[in-house]
Protein backbone atom coordinates (compact mmCIF):
# COMPACT_ATOMS: atom_id res chain seq x y z
CA UNK A 1 0.00 0.00 0.00
CA UNK A 2 1.55 3.56 -0.79
CA UNK A 3 3.29 5.32 2.39
CA UNK A 4 0.19 8.06 1.84
CA UNK A 5 -2.45 6.00 1.92
CA UNK A 6 -0.96 4.72 5.37
CA UNK A 7 -1.09 8.18 6.90
CA UNK A 8 -3.65 8.79 5.78
CA UNK A 9 -5.52 5.54 7.41
CA UNK A 10 -3.62 6.08 10.94
CA UNK A 11 -4.71 9.50 10.79
CA UNK A 12 -8.17 8.63 10.41
CA UNK A 13 -7.61 5.35 13.24
CA UNK A 14 -6.62 8.41 15.84
CA UNK A 15 -9.73 10.35 14.81
CA UNK A 16 -12.02 7.55 15.67
CA UNK A 17 -10.47 6.29 19.09
CA UNK A 18 -10.49 9.86 19.69
CA UNK A 19 -14.57 9.88 18.97
CA UNK A 20 -14.95 7.11 20.82
CA UNK A 21 -16.34 7.59 24.30
CA UNK A 22 -16.20 4.34 25.60
CA UNK A 23 -13.35 2.58 23.53
CA UNK A 24 -13.22 0.75 20.40
CA UNK A 25 -12.61 -2.89 19.75
CA UNK A 26 -10.04 -3.99 17.14
CA UNK A 27 -12.93 -5.71 15.24
CA UNK A 28 -15.10 -2.06 15.46
CA UNK A 29 -12.11 -0.34 13.89
CA UNK A 30 -11.82 -2.27 11.07
CA UNK A 31 -15.09 -2.23 10.01
CA UNK A 32 -15.41 1.93 10.23
CA UNK A 33 -12.01 1.96 8.53
CA UNK A 34 -13.04 -1.01 5.72
CA UNK A 35 -9.33 -2.71 6.56
CA UNK A 36 -8.19 -6.09 8.08
CA UNK A 37 -8.23 -6.55 11.91
CA UNK A 38 -3.95 -6.96 11.17
CA UNK A 39 -3.53 -3.77 10.02
CA UNK A 40 -5.41 -2.13 12.79
CA UNK A 41 -3.34 -4.32 15.00
CA UNK A 42 -0.14 -2.88 13.13
CA UNK A 43 -1.44 0.71 12.95
CA UNK A 44 -2.00 0.65 16.55
CA UNK A 45 1.63 -0.85 17.08
CA UNK A 46 2.88 2.06 14.59
CA UNK A 47 1.22 4.68 16.70
CA UNK A 48 2.50 3.33 20.12
CA UNK A 49 6.24 3.42 18.97
CA UNK A 50 5.09 7.48 17.66
CA UNK A 51 4.49 8.43 20.96
CA UNK A 52 0.56 8.42 21.02
CA UNK A 53 -0.87 7.50 24.44
CA UNK A 54 -2.80 4.62 23.16
CA UNK A 55 -3.65 1.93 25.30
CA UNK A 56 -5.93 -1.20 26.06
CA UNK A 57 -8.53 -2.68 28.94
CA UNK A 58 -10.86 -5.27 29.32
CA UNK A 59 -14.12 -4.97 31.09
CA UNK A 60 -15.12 -8.15 33.01
CA UNK A 61 -16.70 -9.81 30.39
CA UNK A 62 -16.28 -8.22 27.42
CA UNK A 63 -14.06 -7.54 24.88
CA UNK A 64 -10.51 -5.56 24.76
CA UNK A 65 -11.20 -1.91 23.63
CA UNK A 66 -8.51 0.61 22.76
CA UNK A 67 -8.63 4.15 23.90
CA UNK A 68 -6.86 7.48 23.30
CA UNK A 69 -5.43 9.23 26.06
CA UNK A 70 -6.61 12.88 24.68
CA UNK A 71 -5.06 14.47 28.32
CA UNK A 72 -1.57 14.32 26.94
CA UNK A 73 -1.08 17.86 25.95
CA UNK A 74 -1.11 18.79 29.92
CA UNK A 75 1.40 21.82 29.11
CA UNK A 76 -0.91 23.26 26.48
CA UNK A 77 -4.10 24.60 28.86
CA UNK A 78 -6.69 25.62 26.39
CA UNK A 79 -8.77 22.44 25.95
CA UNK A 80 -7.96 21.54 22.74
CA UNK A 81 -8.27 17.44 22.25
CA UNK A 82 -5.15 15.88 20.86
CA UNK A 83 -7.05 15.79 17.32
CA UNK A 84 -7.64 19.20 17.50
CA UNK A 85 -4.28 20.39 18.28
CA UNK A 86 -2.41 17.90 15.84
CA UNK A 87 -4.87 19.35 13.38
CA UNK A 88 -3.43 22.79 14.22
CA UNK A 89 0.02 21.81 14.08
CA UNK A 90 -0.43 20.45 10.20
CA UNK A 91 -2.16 23.37 9.33
CA UNK A 92 1.24 25.47 9.44
CA UNK A 93 1.58 23.99 5.94
CA UNK A 94 -1.67 26.06 4.68
CA UNK A 95 -0.56 29.08 6.50
CA UNK A 96 2.92 29.33 4.95
CA UNK A 97 1.14 30.57 1.88
CA UNK A 98 1.03 33.91 4.02
CA UNK A 99 4.61 33.26 3.65
CA UNK A 100 6.70 36.65 3.49
CA UNK A 101 3.98 38.43 5.11
CA UNK A 102 4.54 40.62 8.32
CA UNK A 103 2.99 38.06 10.28
CA UNK A 104 5.31 35.26 9.05
CA UNK A 105 8.01 35.46 11.90
CA UNK A 106 5.18 35.44 14.57
CA UNK A 107 3.60 31.84 13.18
CA UNK A 108 7.45 30.48 13.10
CA UNK A 109 7.65 31.25 16.85
CA UNK A 110 4.05 29.97 17.56
CA UNK A 111 4.69 27.04 16.03
CA UNK A 112 7.84 26.50 17.37
CA UNK A 113 6.06 26.45 20.74
CA UNK A 114 3.70 23.80 19.49
CA UNK A 115 6.09 21.48 18.72
CA UNK A 116 8.04 21.22 22.04
CA UNK A 117 4.45 19.64 23.41
CA UNK A 118 5.14 17.05 21.10
CA UNK A 119 7.32 13.73 21.95
CA UNK A 120 10.14 13.94 18.72
CA UNK A 121 8.61 10.39 17.49
CA UNK A 122 4.83 12.31 17.51
CA UNK A 123 6.10 15.01 15.52
CA UNK A 124 8.27 12.47 12.79
CA UNK A 125 4.71 10.86 12.39
CA UNK A 126 3.24 14.07 12.10
CA UNK A 127 5.87 15.52 9.57
CA UNK A 128 4.56 12.59 7.46
CA UNK A 129 1.25 14.33 6.79
CA UNK A 130 1.75 17.66 5.00
CA UNK A 131 3.50 15.18 2.27
CA UNK A 132 -0.29 14.39 1.13
CA UNK A 133 -1.72 17.84 1.63
CA UNK A 134 -0.14 20.80 0.36
CA UNK A 135 -1.23 24.52 -0.16
CA UNK A 136 0.01 26.84 -3.22
CA UNK A 137 0.82 30.04 -2.20
CA UNK A 138 -0.80 33.20 -4.51
CA UNK A 139 1.08 36.15 -5.75
CA UNK A 140 1.83 38.39 -3.03
CA UNK A 141 3.37 42.09 -2.63
CA UNK A 142 7.26 41.49 -3.17
CA UNK A 143 7.95 44.32 -0.83
CA UNK A 144 5.56 42.49 2.34
CA UNK A 145 8.41 41.37 4.29
CA UNK A 146 9.39 44.53 4.91
CA UNK A 147 6.18 45.92 6.41
CA UNK A 148 6.23 44.63 9.90
CA UNK A 149 6.88 48.02 11.12
CA UNK A 150 3.79 49.79 9.29
CA UNK A 151 1.62 46.94 10.21
CA UNK A 152 2.35 47.42 14.03
CA UNK A 153 1.68 50.76 13.86
CA UNK A 154 -1.41 51.11 11.85
CA UNK A 155 -2.44 48.19 14.24
CA UNK A 156 -1.83 50.27 16.92
CA UNK A 157 -3.96 53.24 14.89
CA UNK A 158 -6.74 50.82 14.50
CA UNK A 159 -7.22 49.38 18.24
CA UNK A 160 -6.93 52.78 19.80
CA UNK A 161 -8.45 55.01 16.99
CA UNK A 162 -5.69 56.99 16.68
CA UNK A 163 -5.27 59.15 13.73
CA UNK A 164 -2.18 58.92 10.97
CA UNK A 165 -0.36 60.64 8.67
CA UNK A 166 1.05 58.46 5.32
CA UNK A 167 3.00 58.82 2.53
CA UNK A 168 1.64 56.51 -0.49
CA UNK A 169 2.79 55.39 -3.66
CA UNK A 170 -0.22 56.25 -5.32
CA UNK A 171 -0.74 53.79 -8.74
CA UNK A 172 -3.29 56.46 -10.51
CA UNK A 173 -0.74 59.45 -10.36
CA UNK A 174 2.48 57.67 -10.37
CA UNK A 175 3.46 59.69 -7.67
CA UNK A 176 4.24 60.00 -3.71
CA UNK A 177 0.78 61.34 -1.87
CA UNK A 178 0.69 62.84 1.75
CA UNK A 179 -2.67 61.43 3.54
CA UNK A 180 -4.23 62.54 7.05
CA UNK A 181 -6.31 59.12 7.38
CA UNK A 182 -8.28 57.31 10.32
CA UNK A 183 -7.14 53.76 10.22
CA UNK A 184 -10.23 51.76 10.44
CA UNK A 185 -9.20 47.83 9.52
CA UNK A 186 -6.26 46.10 7.93
CA UNK A 187 -7.44 43.04 5.59
CA UNK A 188 -5.40 39.90 4.26
CA UNK A 189 -6.55 39.30 0.71
CA UNK A 190 -4.88 37.58 -2.43
CA UNK A 191 -1.61 37.28 -0.91
CA UNK A 192 -1.58 41.32 0.01
CA UNK A 193 -2.28 43.43 3.01
CA UNK A 194 -4.86 46.21 2.64
CA UNK A 195 -5.71 48.99 4.87
CA UNK A 196 -9.07 50.23 4.95
CA UNK A 197 -9.20 54.14 6.33
CA UNK A 198 -11.20 57.18 6.61
CA UNK A 199 -10.15 59.86 4.66
CA UNK A 200 -11.42 63.25 6.02
CA UNK A 201 -10.14 65.02 2.73
CA UNK A 202 -12.46 62.75 0.99
CA UNK A 203 -15.02 62.04 3.42
CA UNK A 204 -14.92 58.57 2.62
CA UNK A 205 -13.43 55.04 3.13
CA UNK A 206 -10.19 54.26 1.25
CA UNK A 207 -8.20 51.36 0.09
CA UNK A 208 -4.52 51.24 0.39
CA UNK A 209 -2.13 48.59 -0.63
CA UNK A 210 0.06 48.55 3.05
CA UNK A 211 3.22 47.40 0.65
CA UNK A 212 2.96 50.99 -1.25
CA UNK A 213 2.99 52.81 1.93
CA UNK A 214 6.49 54.81 2.51
CA UNK A 215 5.89 55.76 5.76
CA UNK A 216 3.29 56.47 8.62
CA UNK A 217 3.42 57.96 12.00
CA UNK A 218 0.87 57.95 14.33
CA UNK A 219 -1.02 61.38 15.69
CA UNK A 220 -1.54 62.30 19.13
CA UNK A 221 -5.54 63.22 17.96
CA UNK A 222 -7.66 60.26 18.46
CA UNK A 223 -11.27 60.15 15.90
CA UNK A 224 -14.62 57.94 16.53
CA UNK A 225 -15.49 55.89 13.16
CA UNK A 226 -18.03 57.01 11.57
CA UNK A 227 -18.18 54.90 9.25
CA UNK A 228 -19.41 51.04 9.53
CA UNK A 229 -16.49 48.20 7.92
CA UNK A 230 -17.91 45.32 7.55
CA UNK A 231 -15.86 42.05 8.85
CA UNK A 232 -16.14 41.12 4.65
CA UNK A 233 -14.20 44.03 3.63
CA UNK A 234 -14.75 42.86 -0.05
CA UNK A 235 -17.29 40.85 0.32
CA UNK A 236 -18.84 42.60 -3.44
CA UNK A 237 -15.56 42.00 -5.57
CA UNK A 238 -13.62 39.08 -6.86
CA UNK A 239 -10.34 41.08 -5.82
CA UNK A 240 -9.96 43.65 -3.43
CA UNK A 241 -12.33 46.44 -4.13
CA UNK A 242 -15.06 48.31 -1.69
CA UNK A 243 -17.61 49.31 -4.16
CA UNK A 244 -21.18 48.48 -4.63
CA UNK A 245 -22.31 45.32 -6.26
CA UNK A 246 -23.75 45.02 -9.78
CA UNK A 247 -25.59 42.00 -12.05
CA UNK A 248 -23.80 40.82 -14.48
CA UNK A 249 -24.75 37.46 -16.73
CA UNK A 250 -21.69 35.36 -18.46
CA UNK A 251 -21.93 32.86 -20.75
CA UNK A 252 -19.50 30.05 -20.74
CA UNK A 253 -18.98 27.59 -23.81
CA UNK A 254 -19.48 24.07 -23.47
CA UNK A 255 -15.60 23.42 -23.23
CA UNK A 256 -15.44 25.19 -19.64
CA UNK A 257 -19.35 24.71 -18.49
CA UNK A 258 -17.78 21.75 -16.03
CA UNK A 259 -15.39 23.74 -14.86
CA UNK A 260 -16.77 27.16 -14.23
CA UNK A 261 -20.15 24.68 -12.42
CA UNK A 262 -17.83 22.88 -10.15
CA UNK A 263 -16.70 26.06 -8.39
CA UNK A 264 -18.32 28.67 -6.19
CA UNK A 265 -16.96 32.07 -7.53
CA UNK A 266 -19.31 34.26 -5.53
CA UNK A 267 -21.75 34.02 -2.59
CA UNK A 268 -24.36 35.25 -4.91
CA UNK A 269 -24.03 33.54 -7.85
CA UNK A 270 -26.95 31.85 -10.14
CA UNK A 271 -26.06 28.91 -12.47
CA UNK A 272 -28.57 28.64 -15.38
CA UNK A 273 -28.26 25.79 -17.96
CA UNK A 274 -28.27 26.35 -21.86
CA UNK A 275 -29.93 23.57 -24.16
CA UNK A 276 -26.67 23.77 -26.43
CA UNK A 277 -24.75 22.74 -23.40
CA UNK A 278 -23.51 26.23 -22.40
CA UNK A 279 -23.72 27.42 -18.83
CA UNK A 280 -24.43 31.51 -17.51
CA UNK A 281 -23.19 32.25 -14.35
CA UNK A 282 -25.20 35.32 -12.84
CA UNK A 283 -23.06 37.36 -9.83
CA UNK A 284 -23.96 40.53 -7.93
CA UNK A 285 -20.34 41.76 -7.96
CA UNK A 286 -18.49 44.74 -8.34
CA UNK A 287 -17.79 45.70 -12.22
CA UNK A 288 -13.94 46.68 -11.10
CA UNK A 289 -10.92 45.15 -13.12
CA UNK A 290 -10.76 42.04 -10.86
CA UNK A 291 -14.09 40.72 -12.60
CA UNK A 292 -12.63 42.24 -16.19
CA UNK A 293 -9.56 40.35 -15.66
CA UNK A 294 -11.65 37.21 -14.44
CA UNK A 295 -13.61 36.86 -17.17
CA UNK A 296 -10.63 37.60 -19.65
CA UNK A 297 -8.75 35.13 -18.45
CA UNK A 298 -11.58 33.05 -20.23
CA UNK A 299 -10.37 33.91 -23.46
CA UNK A 300 -12.77 32.88 -26.19
CA UNK A 301 -14.65 30.19 -24.16
CA UNK A 302 -16.64 33.52 -22.36
CA UNK A 303 -18.97 36.13 -22.93
CA UNK A 304 -20.99 38.79 -21.18
CA UNK A 305 -24.54 38.83 -21.48
CA UNK A 306 -25.27 41.89 -19.78
CA UNK A 307 -24.56 44.83 -18.62
CA UNK A 308 -23.99 45.63 -22.35
CA UNK A 309 -21.75 48.78 -21.05
CA UNK A 310 -19.26 45.28 -19.64
CA UNK A 311 -19.37 43.99 -22.74
CA UNK A 312 -18.63 46.72 -24.78
CA UNK A 313 -15.11 47.14 -22.45
CA UNK A 314 -14.31 44.01 -23.04
CA UNK A 315 -14.62 43.71 -26.41
CA UNK A 316 -11.88 47.02 -26.73
CA UNK A 317 -10.35 45.63 -24.52
CA UNK A 318 -9.63 42.20 -26.60
CA UNK A 319 -9.47 44.36 -29.71
CA UNK A 320 -6.34 45.78 -28.50
CA UNK A 321 -5.27 43.14 -27.36
CA UNK A 322 -5.33 41.80 -30.86
CA UNK A 323 -3.69 44.36 -32.42
CA UNK A 324 -0.44 44.17 -30.00
CA UNK A 325 -0.18 40.41 -30.96
CA UNK A 326 -0.51 41.54 -34.60
CA UNK A 327 2.24 43.76 -34.12
CA UNK A 328 4.94 40.98 -34.27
Amino acid sequence: MPRNQEVIRQWKLLHALESSRHGATIQGLADELDVTTRTIRRDLAALQEAGFPLFDERDEEGPVKWRLDGQVLKGLDTGFTLQEFCALYLSRNLLETVAATPFQHDLGLAFARLEKLLSPRMRQFLDRLPAVLTAKAGPRARTAADSAATVQKLLEATLHHRAATMRYHSVSSGGIKDYLVHPYKLAFAQGGIYLLAYVPAYRDVRTFAVDRIAGVSLEKQTFTPTERVGDDVFANSLGVNTGPAARVEIEFAPAVAPYVRARVWHTSQQLREGQDGTLVLAMDVCHDWALRSWILSWGRFSRVLTPAALADELRSDLQAASERYAQG
